[in-house]
């Protein structure tokens, strides 16, 4: 959930309640014009049973009570507005894992997800560098249907480790027993790194991760940093 969604849901509510709430007023109004018309021409020698007038009138208090209810229940709609923004600033300081559209080489490894929606009978994996090169193909054993794991080792083709800190992403080419493509969906790759701000300037809060923005909602994973006696130093 996003601020911008929550702020949508808040204000749908509102609206609702209004209408309702500008409904029984005109209700109210109109029964009671009709009451006050029944009550001046009713018979002296047979006046009008109150009871079903008390039932009425029960009745709308009941309802105005409801909407009471409503408008405590879309205050506390309103207050959840910010939580995105409130659980990105708990994660300043802290170790994070996030899915974003690509991966970044560290400790020699980068992760990348998939899925199929249907198993395949040949799979490849090609991992492509910033410039959009391949330096690496990958063919899985797992070609089973559904959601897909791949660590890549860091190396290419030839057995060479790359150097940390490279952005890569990957392009799945399945294939059916059928022969026909298998469209591979949701790629995507994880970032790991340190939180250091949070900006909510587009309305969608996002944590700020090796210099990269990245939704508060893509966060999968969270790890409080190890205290060391320079970062106590430097924080004294």
């Amino acid at each position: 959930m996003t601020d911008a969604i929550s702020s949508q849901n808040t204000k749908s509510v509102l609206d609702k309640i209004n209408n309702s709430r500008t409904s029984l007023a005109n209700n109210e109004d109109t029964f009671l014009k009709l009451l006050t018309t029944q009550l001046k021409n009713q018979d002296p020698l047979s006046p009008t049973d109150t009871t079903q007038m008390t039932q009425q009138i029960t009745q709308m208090t009941g309802v105005e009570q409801q909407l009471v209810t409503n408008d405590l229940l879309a205050a506390l709609v309103g207050m959840n507005t910010g939580t995105g923004l409130s659980e990105g600033v708990n994660m300043i300081g802290k170790q994070v894992t996030a899915t974003t559209d690509n991966s970044t080489l560290k400790d020699g490894k980068a992760t990348f997800t998939w899925s199929q929606p249907g198993a395949s009978s040949s799979l490849s994996v090609e991992v492509k560098n910033a410039a959009g090169k391949v330096v690496r193909t990958i063919k899985p054993d797992d070609q089973k249907s559904g959601a897909h794991s791949l660590t890549w080792d860091g190396k290419d083709d030839a057995g060479v480790q790359l150097e940390d800190g490279g952005v890569y992403t990957i392009n799945v080419i399945a294939k059916g027993a059928d022969g026909k493509d298998i469209k591979a969906t949701n790629v995507k790759g994880r970032t790991e790194g340190l939180v250091t701000a949070v900006d909510n300037s587009t309305g969608q809060p996002m944590v700020v991760i090796n210099g990269k923005s990245v939704p508060v909602d893509n966060v999968i994973g969270v790890t409080a940093v190890a205290s060391t006696p320079e970062a106590d130093k430097e924080a004294a």
